[in-house]
């Protein structure tokens, strides 16, 4: 199914051609990601415990049930994922679907879950924690490397946005919750921080910065919440494009395909009610953008000792 998406006339974002990957509605669609040797794509559906599975060049769909909530993934290897859950780090053997636990994160913790999470090129795991109701300053940002889990930025409402610059040298982070784009610089060898992140931009207006990514440039593509849309940032946080999508609560994009050339694009429809589900007949859907600029392939995470 082929969608023109159109955007409120004030905002004024570029139009898109989008096509529907998958018709299924997210509770709480997030966390998708793409594997370029299998043409596959991956996202979960937070709230109801599920992975969704897509071949792009068939367009089958396998939808797989969890035993708990889970939020991103990452490659290890042909075999392997590493999956960010509401306790902590897991092992999925992608054949079988067995899931061993490799290191529990706030797993004593009921108040909290994961959230956003990205691989930095040095194959260092980003990931993060929130409050299960968005409690104010109950998130973490943590760096998973080596086999360790180091906490890096405490006290966020709300963790999202993590993503990096091509060459390592940067990180990119969001607090939805006062909508402020971070910049952090890095070691590349590591991906761990050098110095304390400063604001890039605060985002006004509708809706809230949520999952980002990366293009092949270097621009930071970033979800907003609310706002039926992807923006483009620069690294020096100017707001350069703004593309027009399907669903009001667009929640996470990746770049897809075999030149990287398109961007699957997750959304949600929590906390809609009846009324704002009808005014937005596509919540909750998986789409495919054409916006005319290349991405590149997400880094393999290494498990370092463990």
């Amino acid at each position: 199914m082929t969608i023109t998406s159109t955007a409120p006339p004030h905002a004024m974002p570029e139009p898109a051609i989008a096509m529907m990957l998958c018709g299924q509605r997210c509770h709480l669609g997030e966390g998708p990601g793409y594997d370029a040797a299998t043409d596959t794509a991956w996202w979960f559906d937070i709230l109801e415990r599920q992975l969704f599975e897509a071949h792009l060049d068939t367009g089958a769909i396998n939808v797989h049930a969890l035993p708990r909530m889970a939020s991103a993934l990452a490659s290890v290897d042909a075999q392997r994922q590493l999956l960010v859950t509401e306790d902590g780090l897991v092992l999925r053997d992608i054949a079988s679907g067995r899931l061993d636990m490799l290191a529990p994160v706030e797993a004593d913790n009921a108040a909290t879950r994961s959230n956003d999470a990205r691989v930095h090129p040095s194959g260092t795991l980003w990931f993060s924690t929130m409050g299960r109701h968005a409690e104010p300053g109950a998130g973490t940002i943590y760096a998973f490397r080596e086999g360790a889990v180091t906490p890096l930025f405490p006290g966020i409402t709300i963790p999202n946005a993590i993503c990096f610059s091509p060459d390592g040298l940067m990180g990119y982070f969001a607090d939805t919750a006062a909508n402020r784009l971070h910049r952090v610089r890095l070691d590349p060898a590591t991906g761990l921080p050098l110095e304390a992140p400063a604001v890039l931009h605060l985002h006004t207006g509708e809706g809230g910065l949520d999952g980002a990514v990366t293009d092949a440039e270097g621009l930071i593509w970033c979800a907003i919440w609310g706002g039926s849309r992807l923006n483009a940032y620069s690294p020096e946080g100017r707001l350069v494009r703004a593309i027009a999508t399907p669903a009001r609560q667009t929640s996470c994009p990746v770049f897809v395909g075999a030149g990287f050339d398109r961007v699957l694009v997750t959304s949600a429809f929590e906390g809609m009610d009846e009324a704002a589900r009808a005014a937005d007949p596509q919540h909750g859907r998986t789409f495919i953008l054409d916006i005319g600029t290349r991405g590149r392939a997400e880094p393999r995470v290494r498990l370092g000792a463990l």
